[in-house]
This record gives C-alpha cells, structure tokens and sequence, in this order.
C-alpha cells in the first residue's frame, strides 16, 4: 500500500511521524477567519492575504487532493537546560527551536527527497512542498493527519512525543487514504494559559499573538509595547514557556539530528556579548539561522529590553551608552528606556 512506504519512507529520511489529510478544512477555515476579524494577528498584514487559498489547498495548487503532514523533533539533545537560561538575567533566551540550523532548508530539503522517492516509485505526480513558507494551515492538517491536537496554547501536541517538533507539508494530487484526526488530551489542564508571562493565551485554544513574546520579539517590527516589556524577561527571540509547562512533554525525546544542535554559543551567550555585535558581525554568526530573518536593529531591540529588565549591572549600563547614537529610531528609544530601567533597578537595591 503506497500510504504505508510514504511513510516509511518518510521516516527513513529523518521525520519522527508521517500522515496523511483530507482539504477539508471548513472549521479551521472558520476559526481563522474570527482570528483575523478581532485582529489577533497584529502587524502580519501577510496573514489576511491569499482569502481561503490558506485553507482550501487546492484553491493554492490546483488539483491537490491530499496533504502529507511529516513531523520533524528538535528539542536539542545538548545545550544549556532551557529553564536553567531563564532563570539568570545576564543570560539570553532563545527558543530552542531557533539555536541550530534554520529548518525550513532542513525539512524542504527531506520533503523534496520523500517526494522523489514516492516519484521513483509510481512515475511523475503533482506536489507542491511546503514548510512554514506560503498560506497553509499547517497545523490543523497535522491534527487531521493523526499527528496530533492543537492544544490550549495553539501548538500541536502528540501524546507519545510531546510539541517539540517542526511540520512539514506535501501537498499532491494523489487520492491517498486520509488517516484518522488525533483526539484531544488536554483536558482541564491550565498550565500553559495560566503561565504565559504575557497573558498572550487570553482563553483555551485562542492566542492573541499582539501579546505573544514570539510575535513581539519575530515578527513585529515596531517599538514594543511599553507594558509588555518588562514581561519579557531575558527572550530576545521567541518564547518557549508554554511548551517548557506542558505536561504532555515530558514524553518528547531529544532530536537526533545534527543540524538542531545549539550553534555560536547561542544557548548560552551573555546579553552583552551578543549586544556587542556589528551588522557584519551578526549576519555571519546567523548565517544559515533563523535568527537573520528579523535583522540586526530587531536583534538590537530585543537585547535592549532584555538588559533593561535585568537587575542593575555596570556592563549592561556600559553595553546600552555604546548605542545610544545608534543611527536607528527604533534601536535608540528600547536603549534609552533599558538605561532608564537600569537606573531604576540601582535605586532599588
């Protein structure tokens, strides 16, 4: 049966867990569109674009009539413990997702062979391979291909492996045999919305990403709210509480693979050292990472606000004058308020 060697043949390439979905996403469908409408989506204009070619897949690549839904574990087996990085203020949070090689090459790449694969087997056939990287509703086909359940907190979950995972998605025009949607586990559990330093998941299943860490620190490109950075803490990239509370991973298992391994020292580089970088600097220690896509003034910001919530420190002080005439508005007004937290702090003491 052809499903069955897709997904043996997927995970010989590297995925944890293949399945395969339906296009029928109505729910979703509508679901999305409530987000939108009460503006959750923040600055990503790019999230209201494409009207339902995100959850009609074959309004996107016409003829597609299955979706093969790959799962790919990242939690990385060595580095600094994640909770262990929290915890010290002089110390910068990235998520762990973010500290190795940047995934969408990593799983494009294992798609388009899984692809060539399934072509070597039945001759030419219509596929699109998509991860992270168009208007797909990624996780709701994950939750219809049997991979696992949106949780509370809006991430997939699997029962045997926890949400440490990236997903990866073939669109095809073959009538392969959809597999069966995974059920929901989360039951009463709060831990995820009552831990969130943000209060970004603002009911179960509903994420008003204007106050997600991840969106404030990725996507977003303006100033930071004023009332949200303090909650910040030391994440200048991304946001990881959520997934670090929820109890389903305590099952997930470190990823075996090479290019997930924490990179430059990033699970555990001091606030300053990386506040330190020039442009040059920083577009070579992020090559191949995907923390170059928010650019070295976004980088800038976020390490200001995380030197300004830390406690009183002559080299945070030190590291923040030295931008201060930095040619950008935006860099200039998150060093003037980290300095103005600083001097706080030492009054405090």
């Amino acid at each position: 049966m052809l499903a069955l060697r897709i997904k043996a043949w997927g995970r010989a390439l590297g995925f944890q867990q293949v399945g395969i979905a339906d296009t029928h996403l109505g729910s979703a469908e509508r679901r999305y569109a409530t987000w939108l409408r009460q503006g959750r989506h923040g600055t990503m204009d790019y999230m209201a674009r494409h009207g339902t070619k995100r959850s009609r897949p074959a309004e996107l690549v016409p003829g597609t009539l299955r979706v093969i839904s790959a799962r790919m574990d990242y939690w990385p087996e060595a580095g600094e413990p994640a909770r262990a990085v929290l915890e010290d203020p002089a110390t910068a949070f990235i998520s762990r997702y973010a500290l190795g090689r940047d995934y969408h090459k990593v799983l494009r790449r294992r798609l388009g062979r899984l692809a060539e694969r399934i072509r070597g087997e039945i001759g030419d056939f219509g596929y699109r391979a998509f991860v992270d990287s168009a208007p797909v509703l990624e996780k709701p086909l994950a939750e219809k291909a049997g991979l696992g359940w949106i949780g509370k907190h809006t991430n997939l979950i699997d029962a045997k492996a926890g949400s440490w995972f990236f997903l990866g998605e073939l669109y095809c025009d073959l009538p392969l045999p959809p597999d069966p949607p995974a059920a929901n586990h989360c039951g009463t559990c709060r831990a995820c919305l009552d831990l969130c330093p943000t209060q970004a998941i603002v009911a179960p299943y509903e994420l008003d990403a204007r106050r997600c860490i991840s969106y404030l620190t990725i996507e977003h490109r303006g100033p930071i709210p004023m009332a949200l950075r303090p909650l910040i803490g030391n994440r200048i990239y991304g946001c990881d509480d959520c997934q670090l509370v929820c109890p389903w991973n305590r099952f997930a298992r470190p990823s075996a693979e090479p290019d997930f391994r924490p990179r430059q020292g990033l699970d555990r580089a001091p606030l300053t050292e990386l506040f330190s970088w020039s442009e040059p600097e920083f577009l070579k220690r992020t090559e191949g990472s995907a923390l170059r896509r928010i650019g070295h003034c976004a980088w800038l910001r976020n390490l200001a606000v995380a030197l300004g919530n830390g406690p009183f420190s002559l080299a945070a002080v030190a590291a923040l004058r030295t931008r201060l005439d930095h040619p950008t508005a935006l860099v200039r007004e998150h060093v003037v308020w980290a300095l103005r937290r600083q001097t706080r702090n030492k009054c405090s003491r």
